[in-house]
């Protein structure tokens, strides 16, 4: 294998291996923004958020 190859080879790589985890923390994001509850009336709780 040459240089040129390698180096394009690990290039690659790199990029592909970025993209996964930029994929992977942006479906995170998704999935917490997604799943967040409600507001609850509970007695004698402060509430979480300040809107609620």
């Amino acid at each position: 294998m040459t240089a040129r190859a390698q180096r394009t080879l690990a290039i690659s790589a790199a990029i592909m291996a970025t993209t996964i985890i930029v994929a992977a923390n942006a479906h995170m994001l998704a999935v917490a923004l997604r799943s967040q509850s409600d507001c609850m009336a509970v007695a004698n709780a402060t509430p979480a958020k300040h809107a609620c």
